[in-house]
């Protein structure tokens, strides 16, 4: 059965962090700057995305003890969902790829990113399941080699039979030079169109000349 990974900030969801940092200061009682400065700048969120803080508690209380600002899983949830908006299109596609095959997250986030998406983005979260792979749980981050096999040892597929979707060009010829099917993500026209020729590849290739 074919595989189809998508990316989720700015593919599925539009994402402006500038919207996210002042309610995580409001509700952690600390400056955005201090948040940005030691929690961002210092490099603990990458740390995060590379698979430091393996479950949603670590992740919060590594973040308060370094920022000094005590979340629950919700409030972390609600700030995080005022810088994301719906790409309506990009969803529909992602419930097209589910009927067509195997569907699954695979984004560049932390793991309380994982536990929450549920809150932030209950129609994704309906469509995928379990299938929420996130660079925390595979620990190592896109662009490289290793997560996206990683991703498809998951799933038992092989590259031919595998579609990568992100609007990071960088993480998409990553993804190509494995013999991945990918698309560059830029509207959702484009990315539905795009899932029409990988599923329709094998009827096009056993067309007779």
């Amino acid at each position: 059965m074919d595989l189809y990974l998508f990316d989720f900030d700015k593919t599925l969801y539009a994402y402006d962090f500038r919207k996210r940092l002042p309610e995580l200061a409001r509700l952690g009682g600390v400056s955005q700057y201090h948040l940005a400065s030691t929690w961002w700048a210092a490099g603990n969120e990458r740390r995060a995305e590379s698979g430091e803080w393996p479950t949603a508690e670590e992740y919060l209380a590594e973040f308060a003890r370094v920022t000094g600002a005590e979340l629950t899983l919700e409030q972390w949830a609600d700030a995080r969902s005022l810088a994301m908006t719906r790409i309506d299109g990009s969803v529909a596609a992602l419930r097209r790829a589910a009927s067509l095959g195997t569907a699954s997250l695979l984004s560049n986030n932390p793991s309380v990113f994982q536990a929450a998406l549920p809150l932030m983005a209950p129609d994704v979260a309906s469509v995928l399941g379990d299938n929420l792979l996130v660079s925390a749980e595979l620990g190592v981050r896109k662009p490289h080699d290793d997560i996206y096999y990683l991703a498809m040892q998951r799933y038992g597929a092989r590259p031919e039979n595998t579609f990568f979707t992100d609007d990071s060009a960088e993480n998409v010829d990553a993804a190509a030079e494995l013999g991945i099917y990918t698309h560059h993500f830029t509207t959702p026209d484009l990315l539905d169109d795009a899932i029409t020729a990988f599923s329709n590849r094998v009827l096009s290739a056993g067309r007779p000349a």
